[in-house]
């Protein structure tokens, strides 16, 4: 009976809205590429998926309401390589186990980061940009949406591998560190590559390069910093998670939304002015990729020093 009645409530899923939570403000890349899949969602199955933005702690408060949450399907909220991949590592103490507490559904998306200056800024290649560096430690800034996320954790990757001396100011996301990027009030930002993308477009920013391997199609005149540090690349993720215990049904059939939407033609024109690379995985290998992610990148983390108590 008990598994009958799962079965049923997994057919039903989403017969009401559901709350959708993204851990950062309104207004940057994760907000606007969830946006574009949860309006799809909508499309697909006739229900409200109801964005709440709840910011803080680089993404951690957020995530861990939707850890603590009833495991009914409808409280969900966006999978980030921030609070469950750098955090279990960065964090001192975490208020939740990214492995143990949250279900993995799918992954959504793979973005490089891209390092972007003030206009005024008084460099216009990464070898001036680190010469300039190096010969005034710990004059300049960068600029991160928020401690423990993937634009820190690639300025002091940076500042590792450059040896430079470069002061770290977090904001509540990436938008309102964009503000300050345009007002002049800090320097530099590394940033997931929609947000720099449209500012770079649009001439009010200096882009100096992107953070994958190669680079990347959205902006093929942008070197990949490892062009000039070798070895440099961090790619930051995205997707859909839940709290433990969510019936397996619901989660497949959530799993299987998704591939529509990613196939959708919108979403895929979305993504791709954006900057955004597609990426699906079945629940079992999203769990395994977030894993593979932390164990990855925490030798780097360490290796940086950067702490958050």
């Amino acid at each position: 009976m008990i598994a009958s009645g799962v079965a049923r409530a997994a057919d039903d899923w989403p017969n009401r809205s559901v709350r959708y939570i993204v851990p950062f403000p309104a207004g940057g890349p994760t907000d606007t590429l969830s946006r574009i899949v949860c309006a799809e969602l909508t499309n697909l199955t006739g229900q409200t998926f109801v964005i709440e933005n709840k910011s803080g702690n680089g993404g951690v408060l957020g995530a861990d309401l939707v850890a603590k949450a009833t495991p009914d399907g409808y409280t969900i909220g966006l999978y980030t390589i921030a609070a469950h991949a750098i955090a279990p590592t960065l964090f001192v103490k975490m208020p939740f186990d990214a492995g143990r507490d949250v279900t993995g559904i799918s992954i959504l998306w793979e973005v490089p980061n891209m390092l972007m200056t003030r206009l005024d800024f008084p460099a216009n290649t990464v070898p001036e940009l680190i010469a300039l560096l190096k010969a005034n430690p710990g004059k300049y800034s960068f600029a991160s949406s928020g401690a423990g996320t993937s634009p820190q954790i690639t300025g002091e990757l940076f500042k590792s591998m450059a040896g430079v001396n470069i002061l770290h100011v977090p904001y509540r996301g990436s938008a309102p560190a964009h503000q300050d990027i345009l007002a002049g009030q800090v320097d530099m930002m590394f940033d997931n590559i929609p947000g720099p993308l449209g500012l770079m477009k649009g001439g009010k920013v200096k882009a100096f390069a992107v953070t994958s391997a190669k680079r990347h199609p959205a902006a093929p005149d942008t070197p990949a910093m490892a062009e000039f540090l070798p070895g440099f690349e961090i790619v930051s993720w995205g997707g859909f998670c839940g709290p433990a215990g969510m019936p397996k049904p619901m989660v497949d059939k959530a799993n299987g939304l998704l591939k529509k939407a990613l196939e959708s033609p919108k979403v895929m024109a979305a993504f791709e002015k954006a900057g955004a690379t597609r990426r699906w995985l079945s629940p079992a290998d999203t769990a395994k990729y977030r894993a593979d992610n932390e164990a990855r990148l925490a030798p780097v983390i360490k290796a940086s020093g950067a702490k958050v108590e």
